[in-house]
């Protein structure tokens, strides 16, 4: 489409303020930031669609439009709703690069701008799929003829005899068609979200191709069409750094089972314009979690400020109907904290572990619209903490309650963002027991750190530990400096393993059974298939080259802990 065509369209709300000899400059493609450098993301023939939040002063506008003109942008539209009267240093620059500025009048939503521009675009490129994308953005709308992106994959497959499936950085399918046919295995969904992560760590631009078994699939990435509401807490926007490492692993992707490879210039811009209709619905999943993270803050703002319990105590009252809608008794509470780390770089991770927080919480069992609806995560600094309500749980620290457990949200994730981390950045969580009352909440909340602490000491890129590992020796040894480890088991355990190397006599696996076996020597024998004289024997003789005694508590432990950490 033609720039001129777009001031015919009264909807859109443009006023042309500088380059009117340009309006017959062709339109391919529309993009939204407010990034200071968006060379990365652009491939020429943009409209790009701004708020102008990247601006500070003057200076800013000339380095701005001069990073968008060398990038073959073919115009600018400036939003009014942040700084009103568009600024007159990039009115006089879009006019020194010649480049095309309109203004966005306040009451236009960037997003109508966007689905007019894909529409438009789309139809003069291929034809009448115009009317597929027309479809698909009615079918995004809200109200009850509206059916979110499960209809728009639906009509992907009726219209263009495409499968396609939206995931999650985690590999949890957010929506998939409903026509009949097999769907997309968990394990599979894990596999592509790992390939799409490691491939987006890399910089390449999408799609990018995979083939898992038989079937070989486009990987598109799905990221915010605008400014994402600002998380409880403040903070810069996920989108307001150029390191991809901030929006790595909160990013959606759409695979497509389909080899883009062999696809037309003209098919390829329709699925780039289905996932910018899609980014809409991320957005809007996002501005409805905005209540939970508002709740989770004030909350967490109580705890660490010393509140007395009564006051945390009424706040809790009107978090859990939001979270917990219909439940009649006040429920319990667990606490989670999550920290995303990177080497190197000054990178802000606050706003994306509380995403990637709030997407490890998910319960996939949960009612309602999203799944998401009942997760309230804030975040502080490079920490993300989330408050989770139980409906019932049993007692507190006897190790029977229910609630999330550490090891089955390691299980579920650890695959897919190993992948997006790349050998250079670190995923951790904490978690505390189940508590009754706003008493218990701070507690929890020191539980939950402490624990993501004890997961931080572990090698791995993600690794979690649990309120009950805080009551164990497994608390105590990932804090011992390697050197110390080193020493100590080498003193135990050297002497042994030179024996069994030399004499294969099976020390160390003698050892290791008899302190499992609580130093029975009936038992431990039967466990190996020994006599009991053999098994004496051979205690004897590591206690002869270890100079330990094996009745002694204190000699039974050392060897136990040498043991664990060699």
């Amino acid at each position: 489409m033609r720039l001129r065509a777009l001031l015919d369209t009264d909807a859109l709300g443009l006023k042309l303020l500088g380059g009117e000899d340009e309006l017959d400059r062709t339109v391919r493609g529309v993009m939204t930031t407010d990034l200071r450098d968006p060379s990365r993301y652009l491939s020429g023939g943009e409209l790009v669609l701004t708020g102008l939040a990247w601006r500070r002063d003057a200076d800013d506008s000339e380095a701005f439009v001069r990073i968008l003109a060398q990038a073959g942008v073919v115009a600018l539209a400036a939003g009014e709703a942040e700084l009103g009267d568009i600024p007159d240093d990039l009115v006089v620059a879009c006019a020194r690069h010649r480049l095309p500025l309109f203004a966005v009048h306040e009451s236009v939503a960037f997003a109508t701008i966007t689905e007019h521009v894909v529409r438009q675009v789309s139809g003069e490129r291929a034809g009448d799929l115009a009317a597929v994308v027309d479809r698909h953005r009615r079918m995004m709308t809200s109200g009850p003829a509206g059916g979110g992106p499960d209809v728009v994959l639906d009509l992907l497959g009726s219209d263009l005899d495409l499968r396609a499936w939206v995931l999650s950085p985690t590999g949890r399918l957010i929506a998939g068609p409903k026509v009949a046919g097999p769907g997309l295995p968990a394990d599979i969904c894990a596999e592509l979200a790992a390939e799409h992560l490691a491939a987006a760590r890399t910089g390449r631009r999408g799609p990018h191709r995979v083939t898992l078994g038989a079937a070989t699939y486009s990987l598109f990435p799905i990221r915010s069409s605008g400014h994402r509401p600002a998380a409880a807490g403040g903070g810069r926007s996920a989108q307001a750094s150029r390191d991809v490492r901030e929006t790595v692993l909160s990013d959606w992707l759409l695979a497509v089972e389909a080899d883009a490879g062999d696809w037309p210039a003209e098919r390829l811009d329709l699925l780039q314009g289905v996932t910018q209709l899609i980014s809409v619905e991320r957005d809007r999943r996002d501005a409805a979690r905005t209540v939970r993270r508002r709740l989770a803050q004030e909350v967490l703002e109580l705890v660490q400020t010393g509140a007395a319990p009564a006051e945390i105590a009424a706040r809790l009252r009107v978090a859990a109907p939001v979270l917990l809608p219909g439940l009649g008794a006040a429920p319990h509470w667990q606490v989670v904290v999550a920290r995303v780390e990177w080497e190197g770089g000054d990178i802000e991770a606050g706003p994306v572990a509380q995403s990637l927080l709030e997407e490890i919480l998910v319960d996939p069992l949960a009612t309602g619209p999203e799944p998401s609806d009942r997760i309230a995560v804030a975040h502080t600094g490079d920490e993300a903490i989330a408050l989770v309500p139980l409906p019932a749980v049993s007692t507190e620290h006897d190790g029977s309650e229910s609630g999330i457990l550490a090891d089955a949200l390691l299980e579920s994730v650890r695959d897919p963002l190993s992948a997006g981390l790349d050998g250079d950045g670190q995923v951790t969580l904490g978690v505390s027991a189940a508590v009754h009352s706003a008493e218990g909440l701070r507690g929890a909340l020191e539980e939950a750190r402490h624990a993501r602490r004890v997961a931080a000491a572990r090698p791995g890129r993600v690794c979690a530990a649990g309120h009950q590992e805080l009551a164990s020796h497994v608390l105590l040894l990932p804090f011992v400096p390697d050197d110390v480890r080193r020493a100590f088991t080498a003193r135990l355990l050297d002497p042994l393993r030179d024996y069994d190397r030399r004499h294969r006599a099976e020390l160390i696996p003698t050892l290791e059974a008899f302190l499992d076996c609580d130093g029975s020597w009936t038992r431990c024998a039967t466990r190996l298939h020994l006599h009991v004289n053999t098994l004496r024997y051979r205690v004897g003789r590591i206690e002869q080259l270890t100079s330990r005694d094996l009745s002694r508590l204190e000699d039974k432990l050392d060897f136990f802990l040498a043991l664990r950490m060699s």
